[in-house]
C-alpha cells in the first residue's frame, strides 16, 4: 500500500514512536513531511515514552494519537496501556503501527524470532484490537477496519495495525547524515586494539555485527565479546553486573545513541554503584541507523554532562581519531569508573554481515571466556 494513502486514511496529525525497518516507508514519510516537529512527529526515547506522549497529545485536543514501532518495543508499552491508556483507568485511544518482525513463516534474525510468534498475543493480551496489513490488503479493507476503530476510539480503547514486510511503500527517499567524520567500524576497530582479552558487551544493531567481523578479520576468539543483539537500551546493564562479578577485569560496554537514550536510567544506577572497572563508551551518531537512520535526540544534548550527573567520575568526547586513541589507553589504565562518548559519522558497510554463531553459543564462548 502506498504510504501516502496510508497516512491521508489515518486522518492523524500526531505521530510519535521508535523507528523501525520494517516501518522505513512510514517512518521516512514522516521526516519527508514533518521533519522532527514537536506538534505533529517526535521520536521518542522509547515506546512507553512514546505511549505517554500520545496520552498528553490526547488529553490536550481530544484527538487520537499514532505510535509507530517494531513489535519488540511491545514490551516497553505494558505499563502505560495496562495502567495509564486502557479504558478502565483513563481510557485514552491512540493507534498503534507495528512492524511484524520475526512474523511466523518468514526468515529473520534469532532476536526476533519468539517475539514474532507473540507479538498478536501481547496486543490481545493488553486488549489492544490488531489487524494484520500485509502486501495483499487492499485499502478498502483498511478503511473499513478503521471505521470499526473509531467506534473503539469512542470508548477509550487502543487499536493497532500490524505491519508485514514489505507491506507499506514510499516513492520518498530521505538521506540521513551528519558532520561527522570518524565511522563507526574504525571506531570499534581501536577499541578492539586497545581493550586484547578484556570483555566487551556490545549493543544490539551494527555494531554488534561490525565487532564480530572485526573479530573474524584478526583472526580472534568471540569468546570475548557478548553481542546483545536485541533487548535494546540494557547492553550498559549486563555490563555493569559482569564488572561487578569480575573485579579483577577491566570490563568494556559500547554502546550506541539510542540505545543509551532508550533506557537511561541504567546510567544513574551504573553511576551509583561505581564499578571501578567499567568503561562505558557510547558511539553517537545521533541516529538510529541500524533501523534507518532517522534521528535521535543524542545530536542536541550533553552526554558528558549527563554521565558526570549520573555519578561517572571520568567522562569525556572523542570527535577525531588521535583523541579516541588517547581517550581508550587512559581508560585502559584508569582505576575508576569512565564514560566516553564518541562523535560518529552516520553509515555503514553495504555488504556488513550478520553473527554466524547463534546467540547460545555466544554465550557459552563468552561465559567460558570469562572463566
Amino acid at each position: 500500500m502506498d504510504i501516502k494513502r496510508f497516512i491521508d486514511l489515518l486522518e492523524a496529525d500526531f505521530f510519535t514512536g521508535v523507528p523501525d525497518s520494517q516501518l522505513k516507508a512510514l517512518c521516512d514519510h514522516l521526516m519527508f513531511k514533518y521533519g522532527i516537529d514537536p506538534k505533529h512527529h517526535v521520536i521518542a526515547a522509547n515506546e512507553g515514552n512514546a505511549a505517554a506522549l500520545a496520552a498528553g497529545y490526547h488529553l490536550a485536543t481530544g484527538k487520537v494519537p499514532v505510535v509507530y514501532m517494531q513489535n519488540s518495543g511491545e514490551g516497553n508499552i505494558i505499563n502505560p496501556v495496562a495502567s495509564l491508556l486502557n479504558d478502565k483507568v483513563y481510557g485514552i485511544p491512540c493507534l498503534f503501527i507495528v512492524g511484524w518482525r520475526g512474523e511466523p513463516g518468514v526468515r529473520d534474525e534469532p532476536q526476533h524470532i519468539y517475539q514474532g510468534e507473540v507479538t498478536l498475543k501481547l496486543l490481545e493480551d493488553m486488549d489492544i484490537a490488531a489487524f494484520v496489513i500485509d502486501k495483499k490488503t487492499k485499502e478498502e479493507e483498511v478503511q473499513s477496519k478503521l471505521l470499526e476503530y473509531k467506534k473503539l476510539w469512542q470508548k477509550g480503547k487502543q487499536c493497532a495495525f500490524v505491519i508485514c514486510k514489505g507491506a507499506l511503500e514510499a516513492d520518498c527517499k530521505v538521506e540521513y547524515q551528519n558532520a561527522n567524520v570518524m565511522k563507526r567500524e574504525e571506531i570499534i576497530r581501536r577499541i578492539v586494539a586497545v581493550t586484547g582479552e578484556d570483555p566487551i558487551v556490545s549493543t544490539t544493531g551494527k555494531a554488534s555485527r561490525e565487532l564480530f567481523e572485526i573479530r573474524e578479520a584478526n583472526g580472534q576468539t568471540h569468546g570475548y565479546d557478548f553481542f546483545t543483539v536485541g533487548s535494546m537500551g540494557h547492553s550498559s546493564s549486563i555490563a555493569l553486573r559482569i564488572a561487578v562479578n569480575e573485579p579483577e577485569k577491566k570490563v568494556w560496554c559500547i554502546d550506541g545513541d539510542g540505545s543509551a537514550l532508550m533506557h537511561m536510567g541504567a546510567m544513574a544506577v551504573i553511576g551509583a554503584t561505581q564499578p571501578k572497572n567499567l568503561v562505558h563508551i557510547v558511539i553517537n551518531n545521533g541516529a538510529h541507523e541500524t533501523v534507518g537512520g532517522m534521528p535521535t535526540v543524542a545530536g542536541k544534548i550533553d552526554l558528558v554532562q549527563i554521565a558526570r550527573g549520573c555519578g561517572y567520575p571520568n567522562a569525556v568526547s572523542a570527535d577525531n581519531f588521535e583523541n579516541l586513541d588517547e581517550t581508550l589507553k587512559e581508560a585502559k589504565k584508569a582505576a575508576g569508573l569512565s564514560f566516553i562518548e564518541v562523535k560518529c559519522a552516520i553509515g555503514a558497510r553495504s555488504d556488513l554481515g550478520r553473527p554466524t554463531t547463534t546467540p547460545e553459543e555466544n554465550k557459552k564462548a563468552f561465559m567460558e571466556s570469562l572463566r
